[in-house]
Formats: structure tokens, C-alpha cells, sequence
């Protein structure tokens, strides 16, 4: 223990250095410390500010309830009641038949549809040619269903008319179903509209008869997202918009070629086959579903 003490004293002096410049360097991190804590304010404004520029104010965080969100979703539901679906036919006009008399027929099987059963609002292009119709209809499935039924009684009651003896002439013949594409996202056309096609674009011969259907019917398509963009155009910035329709560009208008061609491929069926399709069952009965006797 004796000699433990000197070694102790010589250790001493360098102790006592060493707690005094600890002593000096105190003050100096005080202040540093209470500069970080006068900046720390700032840090997080800057921070803030650069999550939201055009606020300053923290973020906070939104509870919404489960009510609250289903709410939501009916709200959305409630401005598409029905899935949408489209609907693209083409027929010839029945001898005699006239434009608006065309028109006026579906106008009026349209208002119909949508006051009795409270269904979707119809939208889309009616396009009438001297001898030919081509037609794009948008709505919920209950009236392109009920679209083509009306128009499978219609051509049958022209098919009755051939066998009397002052043969009449239905307004519309030879109806074939093109397309009918489901769950469309938007619809082509804000409202329906008729429109009477005089000088439509002509396609260079031959020139449909190397392509195939589906080929021809992406075709019309094409043209008809065309005229629903000028058509668009015209509701936004026309007061005469009628007018406007009636008198749409020739190379918006679906070349006559084209609707000869659909009218005549064997693909596309009449609105009554193309109903007795749709309502057969996907998978005929199998041999073990039936009864045989003797």
C-alpha cells in the first residue's frame, strides 16, 4: 500500500489536467447542444416543406371509417349503375325505307327502353347510307339485349312480308350482329346521334377481300374513335351541333366497301341466331344426364 501512494501522486497532476480541459470544453458543447436545439424547429419545417410545397403544415393522417369507405364505393357505383357494353351492327335498308324514319325508330325504342325498365342511357352513331346502316350502340347489357331481340323480330317480320300478296318492306333486312364487347371503361360518344353518310371515302378495290373480318371490324373501330373525338369537338365548341353531325367529314364516315363486306361475311350472325347463341348453355348435356328408353 506504501508504494501504491507515490505512483498515485504522479498520476495525480495529469488527472487534474485532464478534468480541467474537460471543464474548459463543457461550455463549448452546451452551446453547441442548444444550437441544435434551436435549429431542430427549422429541420423540421424544411422537412415538412419539402413533402408538401404548397404546405407548410405537417401532414396528418386521415382515419376514414369502414362506413365511410363503403359509402365511397356506392357513390361511385351510383354514377355507372350498369357495366357498359357496345354493341356494332349493320343492315340494309328496307325498300322505301327513309332516314329519319330509320332513326326515329330507334329514338324512340331507346326512350322506351330507358322509361320502363329505368335502364342506362344510350349513347352512340347511327350512320345511314342510301342502302346500307351502320350502327354503334352503347349501353348496359339489359338494353343491347333488348336492342337485339327488337331487331330479330323486326327482320322477321320481314322475312313474313315476302309471302303475301302486297309484299311490304321491313325497315331494316338482312340485320347482322357484328361485335358486342362487354365492360367497356368509357363510352365513344357523350349522346346518340344520326348521321347520313353522302360522300363516304371509297377503299381501292380488292382491298377488304385480303383481310379478314376481325381485321376490318378493327378498321371501323379505328374510324369511329375518330368520329367520336370530332364529334366531341363539336359538342364542346359548336352551338349548331346538329347540323354539325349531319354533315360529318367523309373520311370519318366508314367506306361503303367495308359495310358490304361485313354485311356479306359469313362470321357474323343475324340478331336471331346470335340470341339462340347467347342463351344456349356453354356445355351441351352429357350421355350420363339422360334417360334413354326403349
Amino acid at each position: 500500500m506504501a508504494e501504491e501512494i507515490p505512483a498515485m501522486a504522479e498520476e495525480a497532476p495529469a488527472a487534474a489536467e485532464k478534468a480541467l480541459a474537460v471543464a474548459e470544453e463543457a461550455p463549448a458543447m452546451a452551446e453547441e447542444a442548444l444550437a441544435m436545439a434551436e435549429e431542430a424547429p427549422a429541420a423540421v419545417e424544411e422537412a415538412l416543406a419539402l413533402g408538401r410545397p404548397d404546405s407548410p403544415e405537417p401532414v396528418a393522417l386521415e382515419r376514414q371509417s369502414l362506413l365511410a369507405v363503403q359509402w365511397e364505393r356506392l357513390q361511385r357505383t351510383a354514377e355507372s349503375r350498369f357495366p357498359l357494353h357496345r354493341l356494332l351492327v349493320v343492315a340494309r335498308l328496307g325498300r322505301g325505307a327513309a332516314a329519319e324514319e330509320v332513326a326515329g325508330y330507334h329514338r324512340g325504342l331507346f326512350e322506351n327502353a330507358v322509361e320502363d325498365h329505368s335502364r342506362e342511357q344510350v349513347s352512340g352513331l347511327l350512320l345511314l347510307y342510301s342502302s346500307y346502316i351502320f350502327h354503334v350502340v352503347e349501353s348496359c347489357s339489359s338494353t343491347i339485349h333488348l336492342i337485339i331481340q327488337d331487331l330479330a323480330s323486326l327482320q322477321n317480320q320481314g322475312h313474313r312480308m315476302e309471302f303475301t300478296f302486297f309484299p311490304l318492306s321491313a325497315l331494316l333486312q338482312e340485320i347482322k350482329v357484328l361485335v358486342v364487347a362487354h365492360n367497356i371503361p368509357t363510352r365513344l360518344f357523350p349522346d346518340w346521334y344520326a348521321a347520313t353518310a353522302t360522300s363516304p371515302v371509297t377503299c381501292p378495290q380488292g382491298s377488304t377481300q385480303s383481310q379478314s373480318t376481325a381485321e376490318v371490324v378493327a378498321e371501323c373501330l379505328t374510324l369511329l374513335l375518330k368520329a367520336a373525338a370530332c364529334i366531341q369537338s363539336f359538342e364542346d365548341d359548336s352551338e349548331d351541333m346538329n347540323e354539325n353531325i349531319h354533315t360529318l367529314a367523309p373520311e370519318l364516315l366508314i367506306p361503303l366497301e367495308t359495310i358490304n363486306y361485313l354485311y356479306n361475311a359469313e362470321e357474323c350472325a343475324s340478331p336471331e341466331d346470335f340470341l339462340r347463341i347467347y342463351l344456349s348453355p356453354s356445355q351441351p348435356a352429357l350421355d350420363s344426364g339422360t334417360l334413354q328408353t326403349v
